[in-house]
C-alpha cells in the first residue's frame, strides 16, 4: 500500500502568508478556486505549545473543506512530512498576488 499523499499549500490573505497541510487538493467545483480537504495539524504529545500553530489550528478548526482563490495561492508542494502550519506576515517585495482577473468565461475577443 503507497503512502497517503501530503501537501504544503502555501497563500496568502489578508496580508499574511498562511502555511497549511491536507491529504487533499484539487481544483474543485467553484470556479478560481482550489479545493482543500483534510487539514492536518500536528499532534503534539508534550506539554509545550507552539502559539502559531495553535492559532492556526483555532482558525480552521470545524472546517471539513476549504476554498481558496487561486490567485492567492502561493505555491501547492507534494511532501514527504508534516511541517508546522503557521501564518506569517507577507514583507518584502518577494510576495505578490497575480492580477485579476486571471480569466473570465464568456467574454469574447469583438469587445462586446
Amino acid at each position: 500500500m503507497s503512502a497517503r499523499r501530503l501537501y504544503r499549500i502555501s497563500f496568502v490573505n489578508q496580508g499574511k502568508v498562511y502555511e497549511i497541510y491536507a491529504r487533499s487538493v484539487t481544483q474543485g467545483g467553484l470556479f478560481g478556486f482550489i479545493e482543500v480537504e483534510k487539514l492536518v495539524f500536528g499532534e503534539r504529545s508534550t506539554v509545550v505549545l507552539d502559539p502559531a500553530e495553535e492559532r492556526i489550528k483555532s482558525e480552521f478548526s470545524g472546517v471539513r473543506r476549504s476554498y481558496i482563490p487561486m490567485h492567492s495561492v502561493l505555491r501547492i508542494d507534494e511532501v514527504e512530512k508534516e511541517g508546522v502550519s503557521k501564518i506569517t506576515r507577507a514583507e518584502g517585495g518577494n510576495v505578490a498576488q497575480f492580477p485579476m482577473p486571471v480569466y473570465t468565461p464568456g467574454r469574447n475577443d469583438g469587445g462586446d
